[in-house]
């Protein structure tokens, strides 16, 4: 496997949250060749490091950084990493028109109310700034 010199995503991923952990260490064991970044928005420097990005915003939503500077957010951030990671097949229908709009309001729903949904599931105590 050929190793790249700089990510082509960084993903910025809430480490309290059980569902994301989960995801961000299947994909950090895909990772192999470095197209991705990890930042943990509860890292203490965050704020100081990412001043265009607030962790109120990383909290209600998926955010990603591209190269360049533009930023996803939401569902393209799942579909952009696991397509680079090159499991395009598993996010295929995100992709799919008809679906897409549903899932996205799917997606937006799980996220606003992840905190309390997956509460049962966290080692630690929610954080004062992660209230719902």
């Amino acid at each position: 496997m050929i190793k790249i010199d700089a990510p082509a995503l960084t993903l910025y991923y809430d480490s309290h949250c059980p569902l994301c952990r989960w995801e961000i260490t299947h994909m950090q064991k895909r990772n192999q060749a470095g197209c991705l970044a990890f930042e943990d928005i509860h890292a203490p420097d965050f704020d100081g490091r990412h001043p265009d990005l607030s962790f109120d915003q990383a909290m209600a939503i998926l955010h990603a950084r591209r190269p360049d500077g533009s930023l996803l957010t939401g569902l393209d951030v799942t579909v952009e990493a696991w397509t680079l990671l090159g499991y395009p097949h598993w996010v295929a229908p995100l992709r799919w028109r008809w679906l897409r709009p549903l899932s996205g309001t799917l997606y937006r729903l799980f996220a606003r109310y992840r905190t309390r949904l997956l509460q049962p599931f966290r080692r630690e105590a929610v954080c004062s700034r992660c209230q719902d």
